[in-house]
């Protein structure tokens, strides 16, 4: 009986030689836990964001603008800002993308580069199909 099997690892999951252990780890948590592309958002689209802090609303205007508050101080009302991504708490960035478990990285008119606590939760508050992973 032949007891040799192979299994096909799908490419996805194949760690890069390139990066680090911890790297390689953190890119493929985010897939897990999940998170939405901003460019896959419609203008006007909302998002409802949880960190281990906070709540903040952001409205993607495209391109990687929003609007976004829910922060007594940088963000107490509405205000247009640049969604940079989301980091693993280090240097390397997602561009362009909010994941649970990530840090959000937007730029600020006044405060300039704003880094939120731990995302717990996203919410679309009109989802598209596909849009939330």
């Amino acid at each position: 009986m032949d007891t040799d099997i192979r299994a096909r690892i799908p490419r996805g999951f194949i760690p890069h030689p390139n990066l680090s252990d911890e790297v390689n780890h953190n890119i493929v948590q985010s897939e897990i836990e999940g998170g939405v592309h901003m460019d896959s958002l419609r203008e006007g689209e909302i998002l409802e964001v949880e960190t281990q802090n906070r709540w903040y609303r952001i409205e993607n205007l495209g391109r990687g603008k929003a609007l976004i508050s829910g922060h007594p101080l940088f963000c107490p009302k509405p205000i247009p800002v640049s969604i940079e991504g989301c980091t693993w708490g280090g240097t390397m960035l997602k561009v362009r993308y909010i994941g649970r478990g990530m840090h959000l990285e937007f730029r600020h008119p006044h405060y300039h580069t704003i880094i939120t606590s731990r995302i717990v939760e996203i919410r679309a508050t009109n989802p598209l199909p596909n849009a939330l992973a």
